[in-house]
């Protein structure tokens, strides 16, 4: 393959060339630095900085000259902006932190550094990670003077899903072959199925939340996104491990090698497929294709097992009460005092903090530290909130439940295909998007979607998978073996 084609390449093909020294860490920078400014019409990237990116793609090639570097050694990869990263901006998508540099590298940020990865830029996403469609962003996107919407490859009239848009569209329009993303409630899930990519959130607590600025903590989780899952598989052991010092969140589970167990046998793997899932509001193309990755995963040899997650429509009222909560906390340390955006006139300290907000915030992130002030407040606590809390758990248990008649459960990660633009301007329309992707960040739970056929409009569908705590080995086990026999993960938007 050519050096023109090296956006066609996939980590695990790029690992190989640059260990192999047919192609050079500096090469790779460039190529995917030119991909960046010649697609930049999707507005998938927010900052690049091409001295900083071939700085680290030398450092590279020198520790592979030398036999040295890292699993990811050379590899071009780019950073959602939600981590810190003290090489480039980090603004989370709001005016309210534009032009902000961070002192310090989120954790996964310096762990993938630290594995050889080289950076190419930040990525676009809904401010503070709060939207289901990348429309929310507030910062203007490399090439634009103003904020617009992150386009989908697919189809540019159509959003990308978020609120790691940005993230997906650059992995789909081989911008870079693999990058990082946040799920709260399936900000990585649901993308990666609207923009035909893979895309994996793990176990709540596998990998560090240190320097990811926090929508809601009980809820943000970090993860990969890849065009497949040997790829995701590849930086997901890169990012996680302990970091109990800087994060209390952290889990104390020792970092893991999930290439290692990718081409075990599925024969008789049980797939639970939970009626729930497969009601009203999913899509007839939508079913269509999922149903087609069932009977795929049979002739690979599982058993699918119907089961039932009955409490998963009470999922979209509980996880937007309590992921407002959350943030209606999390985001009080922006009233333009220590850092970020502060309002230029003001009469008093109140004032300054109220038109601080007022500016540097955008409408849905507003709408949802109202809900979240609301559901805390004296009276309601009680009525909301901590019924909230006991949903939470019941929805849980029924997981547990389900396992122990399955391996993993399998179901649509979204119940349409992407939408067009502007096209859900009802915030409760956007949130009902998220029913089949928020049971299991409610759990902590593990998921992954992998592209599985197309819908209407040749719109890409993804298949979600569901684990059990710690089983991301098995998710991407049983992804990679259906990528093997499918070709899904290698079709590519028109002129891509």
């Amino acid at each position: 393959m050519s050096n023109s084609e090296l956006h066609q390449l996939g980590v695990a093909e790029l690992t190989a060339q640059l260990k192999n020294k047919q192609i050079s860490a500096v090469e790779a920078a460039q190529h995917f630095l030119a991909r960046a400014k010649q697609h930049q019409h999707l507005g998938a990237f927010v900052a690049i900085n091409e001295d900083t990116t071939l700085a680290q793609a030398k450092a590279a090639d020198a520790l592979i000259a030398q036999g040295k570097g890292g699993r990811l050694a050379g590899v071009p990869i780019a950073h959602k902006d939600i981590f810190v990263t003290k090489d480039f901006p980090t603004t989370a998508a709001s005016k309210m932190l534009k032009g902000y540099q961070s002192p310090f590298d989120a954790t996964v940020v310096t762990k993938l550094a630290a594995s050889g990865a080289v950076t190419l830029g930040k990525l676009n996403c809904d401010e503070f990670a709060m939207g289901g469609a990348n429309e929310n962003s507030a910062i203007a996107p490399v090439g634009f003077d103003a904020a617009q919407p992150v386009r989908n490859p697919w189809n540019t009239e159509r959003v990308p899903g978020g609120s790691s848009g940005g993230s997906a569209a650059a992995v789909a329009a081989r911008l870079a072959p693999a990058v990082t993303g946040t799920d709260t409630g399936g900000s990585i899930r649901q993308p990666a199925s609207f923009c035909g990519i893979t895309g994996i959130k793990p176990t709540y607590g596998r990998a560090s939340r240190y320097g990811m600025i926090a929508f809601a903590s009980s809820l943000d989780q970090a993860g990969p996104m890849g065009r497949s899952a040997e790829d995701c598989a590849l930086l997901l052991s890169e990012m996680c491990g302990p970091d109990l010092d800087r994060d209390s969140t952290s889990l104390d589970v020792p970092a893991q090698d999930f290439t290692a167990q990718l081409n075990d046998s599925i024969e008789g793997l049980r797939i639970g497929v939970p009626a729930e899932f497969f009601g009203e509001g999913l899509s007839a193309d939508v079913r269509a294709a999922v149903d087609a990755s069932l009977k795929e995963y049979e002739k690979l040899g599982a058993k699918l097992v119907p089961i039932t997650l009955p409490r998963t429509e009470l999922s979209v009222p509980v996880y937007y009460i309590l992921a407002p909560a959350e943030a209606s906390s999390n985001l009080s340390r922006f009233d333009g005092v220590k850092f970020g955006h502060r309002a230029q006139k003001y009469a008093d300290l109140n004032d300054m903090y109220k038109k601080t907000r007022a500016e540097g915030f955008g409408d849905e992130v507003k709408r949802r530290i109202m809900i979240g002030a609301y559901v805390l407040s004296e009276g309601y606590y009680d009525a909301y909130y901590l019924q909230a809390q006991r949903i939470r758990r019941m929805i849980a248990d029924d997981f547990q439940a389900a396992f122990k008649d399955c391996d993993v459960i399998a179901g649509p990660a979204a119940p349409t295909t992407a939408w067009a633009i502007g096209g859900k301007s009802d915030p409760v329309s956007n949130y009902l998007a998220d029913i089949f992707t928020l049971p299991a960040s409610l759990a902590g739970l593990p998921g992954l979607s992998l592209p599985a056929g197309f819908g209407d409009g040749g719109m890409p569908v993804g298949l979600q998978l569901i684990g059990n705590y710690f089983a991301e080995g098995k998710l991407l086990n049983a992804a990679h073996r259906f990528q093997q026999a499918t070709d899904f993960h290698l079709q590519r938007p028109t002129g891509i």
